[in-house]
């Protein structure tokens, strides 16, 4: 609590006598915790946004995180708190990093969450900009759409409402990708290889059902030309996650399909490669690579 809300609640002597005898605590100046022990996770997020003052709330991936963000705990244990454009916070914490905004109005912050913490789309829009690299923040904010936390759509009004912040670019290319279908970095950067190499545009996350009637979802399909690519991450590395891989890749064989597979890092590392062998599974269903001639104009 705040020492001056505590002060009202029970009187000055009270709650100095009180510390005084250790029964509580100050982690910050102004802040009381009414008791003696460790603070919690909660407790220090309180705390960070009592010393960030009125109107302060988590942000960035601290916010996200809190919002069900999985995969991107900031490996320097920094805790991100906005507070109103022209404060100047002078409390410093370990670990606490403030930044001040101008926009913290009810379309940036979520309503009913305690400690306050800002809108899903406004964290992760905030964690592209406080990111460590370029390719940490198009992952982080890609994320946010695979685990069903926030909707392309909701990334793009946030994007266009701020027309300068860092890594802008970064995020706007972040959210094309997310509202064409990618939902992993490595999907991203598979469009990307596509593009560059003048291969056709592939039907995204395209549902089906499995030999047991379930539904699945397939990264890339071109279903015109019979060509499946899956794109795996780490947690396909597990045996049995890599055998259901391999059964359903010999369902879609059964049923005619080409089936690619490419691990994420030779997407990353062997664009080339990537695309080159992509482009000869389209060929061998029947795509031909367009010619410049036939692009041109009849005279």
């Amino acid at each position: 609590m705040r020492w001056s809300e505590l002060r009202d609640a029970v009187g000055r002597s009270a709650v100095e006598w009180r510390l005084r005898r250790g029964d509580w605590q100050t982690p910050a100046k102004g802040v009381v915790v009414t008791h003696n022990g460790p603070l919690s996770t909660e407790q220090e997020l309180w705390v960070d946004v009592v010393v960030g003052g009125r109107g302060a709330v988590l942000a960035g991936l601290t916010a996200a995180s809190l919002a069900g963000l999985r995969g991107f705990d900031d490996s320097a244990r920094r805790r991100w708190v906005l507070v109103p454009h022209g404060r100047k916070v002078t409390h410093a914490r370990p670990g606490l990093v403030v930044r001040s905004s101008s926009m913290l109005g009810p379309e940036a912050v979520q309503a009913g969450t305690r400690p306050p913490r800002t809108r899903i789309a406004r964290s992760l829009i905030d964690a592209v900009s406080w990111a460590r690299s370029d390719r940490h923040a198009e992952a982080l904010l890609l994320a946010g759409v695979q685990q069903r936390l926030v909707l392309p759509g909701a990334l793009a009004v946030e994007t266009a409402r701020r027309s300068n912040f860092p890594r802008r670019s970064v995020a706007a290319r972040a959210v094309a990708e997310a509202v064409g279908g990618a939902q992993t970095l490595s999907e991203a950067e598979f469009g990307r290889i596509c593009r560059a190499a003048g291969l056709p545009a592939p039907d995204r996350q395209t549902r089906r059902l499995d030999a047991s009637g379930r539904a699945r979802w397939l990264d890339c399909e071109w279903a015109r030309y019979g060509l499946v690519v899956e794109i795996d991450g780490r947690g396909h590395m597990d045996v049995r996650q890599w055998w259901a891989d391999m059964l359903r890749d010999a369902h879609l064989v059964v049923e005619g399909k080409r089936v690619l597979r490419f691990p994420s890092f030779i997407v990353r590392e062997e664009p080339d490669l990537v695309a080159s062998l992509v482009a000869s599974a389209l060929e061998l269903g029947g795509w031909s690579r367009p010619h410049a001639s036939s692009a041109r104009m009849p005279a």
